[in-house]
């Protein structure tokens, strides 16, 4: 893909960010985070597969899905949707089976680039830079590498 993902973690501080460019507007880009139908089809490394237990995305919803890998380890993931700007702008929760009894807040950018591009950029805030460090960072950027990669093919179909 022409559109690497930029993955930060910085050192010394408990969040992780990182930005990916889309050839395609950020209405789809968002319409394709917003629908549970799509979102299933392109979240998570090549091989997962997420069943959606709920998915209730606008301000003040909440979601809870299970994935599982090729490895067929099931994890679940579940949060709150705190804000929810159509085509803009989310916050939410996250909590992580793997890793439990940690919450951490996740902002989204979805920024419009114009001729039909667009800007994800997020900000993942974890309690305690032990908490981010438990949350393996690497397996993180590489199943968010493989996750946008299927979503810009997604949409290019």
């Amino acid at each position: 893909m022409s559109n690497a993902l930029q993955f930060t973690v910085p050192d010394n501080v408990p969040f992780i960010d990182w930005q990916r460019e889309f050839d395609f507007p950020a209405a789809e880009v968002f319409r394709a985070h917003k629908e549970p139908g799509l979102f299933a089809q392109w979240l998570g490394p090549r091989g997962t597969n997420v069943d959606i237990g709920h998915y209730d995305f606008r301000s003040g919803g909440s979601y809870l899905y299970n994935h599982a890998g090729a490895d067929g380890v099931m994890q679940t993931a579940n949060g709150m949707f705190h804000t929810v700007r159509e085509n803009e702008f989310t916050v939410q929760t996250f909590e992580f089976s793997g890793y439990p009894d940690v919450v951490m807040i996740e902002f989204t950018n979805f920024e419009d680039l114009g001729s039909g591009r667009s800007r994800l950029r997020g900000h993942l805030v974890c309690p305690t830079v032990e908490a981010r460090d438990g949350m393996a960072p690497q397996e993180m950027e590489s199943g968010m590498r493989d996750s946008y990669e299927r979503l810009e093919e997604m949409l290019a179909k």
